[in-house]
């Protein structure tokens, strides 16, 4: 079997042991992020879905500082919004705080029922920087 190249942040939060998951996974040039929610450091969800929106984007940038990466190395992102026909637009009003440069990722929402307590979460595909460029 081959060994996981695994990335924590500096920071870990609970969720990762208590759901038994990765943060991120180098694999062939890309960074995998796990889907990053807007959890406090004890795993509890932010309460306020716009602040719940920013922690999710905070804690994914740790995810991508930890790999060497920012949001404009982000090639792919999917969003999963609860109750997306009354949070998506203001969701999408704070992207622009975090989204990076054109050219954009390309991007995904996918309106769901369930976020294991959480209203927001974000997951991405990145590309890893060269190693001495």
């Amino acid at each position: 079997m081959t060994t996981r190249d695994v990335v924590f942040p500096a920071h870990r939060h609970a969720l990762y042991e208590r759901h038994r998951y990765s943060p991120a996974i180098r694999a062939d040039g890309l960074l995998f992020v796990s889907g990053q929610v807007g959890s406090r450091e004890d795993g509890s969800p932010e309460p306020d879905f716009a602040r719940q929106v920013h922690r999710a984007f905070e804690n994914l940038n740790a995810v991508l500082d930890a790999a060497g990466c920012t949001f404009d190395d982000v090639i792919d992102v999917t969003f999963f919004v609860v109750d997306p026909a009354t949070r998506f637009e203001q969701a999408w009003a704070i992207v622009p705080e975090y989204w990076g440069q054109a050219p954009f990722p390309t991007a995904t929402v996918v309106g769901v029922t369930w976020l294991a307590g959480f209203d927001f979460e974000i997951k991405v595909v990145a590309k890893l920087p060269r190693a001495g460029g």
